[in-house]
């Protein structure tokens, strides 16, 4: 089997689940070849898994200080390439696109009339759970912004919906745990302003990843740029984990038992809704607003243990792809549920 595998790169949490889908595919001696778009192919990193992969513009959002830029995000975008790339990409010699969100794959496959999967939390939106600000545009975008004959939807329950649990790129780190320690990952944040807000809290240990971040230690906060191994290793060891409200990070802190707080992006609807899903399934709390008494509430609480037994969902797609696909999407969903 062939597959072209497009991935949005806008976000880490959409590549951590190709690096485990990868591995299982790899395994199964199935040739792939990777697409990302939406990043910048210099903003990327650890990338060596994905081979001779291929970077195109796409289409992205651009986030300042934790909000939305849509005026920016329209300025930016380049819909007459986005037209080409999708025209110009030769599918013809794959058995199956797999999409994680990623147009100019999708839409080429579709062109083609290739049989196409679709993988990824955003496809959970197309089912009855829980959404903040969702309207007619949202259901729009998540509808046709990179769509596919079948979609697998991803989220922390199945909401009695067909959709499937986690994809967890987790390999456990025997490590000891750290009562104190915090790992921070805000990227949509003002970096400079979220170390201000933690520098009163000299209790706990900070490790903070993010983007224009050095390598660098001060008392109680380390500094790191975005980096794969040392980030595995840091959430492997923290007891709390303080982050926007992305999927796969809080997907990875549920299954480590982590102590969860999470500030969604402002204009972002899925993010809000993920921290609606957190919070009525009392996996973690949400604030709209960072600020140093905030933070330091949330660590003095007291806290009960989150821990989220998923099982292997890439181990199991992959198994549901080389089999032709054969079970519809409700089976293979309560199937990894029980």
């Amino acid at each position: 089997m062939k597959i072209l595998y497009g991935v949005q790169a806008t976000g880490n949490g959409h590549i951590s689940r190709a690096r485990a889908m990868g591995k299982y595919l790899a395994k199964a001696a199935v040739q792939v070849d990777y697409l990302f778009s939406g990043r910048d192919a210099a903003q990327l990193f650890d990338m060596q898994q994905f081979g001779q992969f291929q970077v195109k513009r796409g289409l992205t959002f651009v986030t300042e200080a934790g909000r939305v830029n849509y005026w920016k995000s329209v300025q930016q975008a380049s819909l007459r390439e986005l037209r080409q790339d999708i025209n110009s990409l030769d599918v013809s010699s794959y058995d199956l696109v797999i999409t994680d969100f990623e147009p100019i794959t999708a839409h080429a496959a579709r062109r083609a009339g290739k049989r196409s999967v679709a993988i990824g939390h955003q496809y959970a939106f197309l089912h009855a759970i829980p959404q903040c600000h969702n309207n007619v545009v949202t259901q729009m975008v998540f509808k046709h912004f990179a769509p596919a004959q079948m979609q697998l939807g991803l989220h922390w329950h199945h909401f009695n919906q067909p959709i499937l649990p986690p994809i967890i790129d987790e390999e456990p780190l025997d490590v000891a745990i750290q009562p104190q320690q915090v790992l921070v990952y805000l990227p949509f944040e003002d970096q400079q302003q979220v170390l201000k807000l933690l520098k009163p809290l000299t209790g706990y240990q900070f490790c903070v990843y993010g983007p224009g971040l050095a390598i660098d230690s001060d008392g109680h906060i380390s500094t790191h740029p975005p980096a794969l191994a040392p980030f595995k290793a840091d959430l492997a060891s923290c007891s709390y984990v303080l982050s926007n409200a992305g999927f796969e990070l809080i997907s990875e802190a549920l299954q480590l038992g982590k102590t969860i707080m999470v500030k969604p992006l402002q204009g972002q609807m899925e993010q809000q809704s993920n921290a609606l899903a957190l919070t009525q399934l009392k996996l973690a709390l949400s604030t709209e607003q960072l600020s140093t008494e905030v933070i330091a509430q949330w660590l003095q609480q007291p806290h009960s243990l989150n821990q989220v037994q998923y099982p292997n969902v890439a181990s199991a797609i992959c198994d549901w792809l080389l089999a032709g696909c054969n079970t519809d999407v409700s089976a293979l969903s309560q199937k990894l549920w029980r």
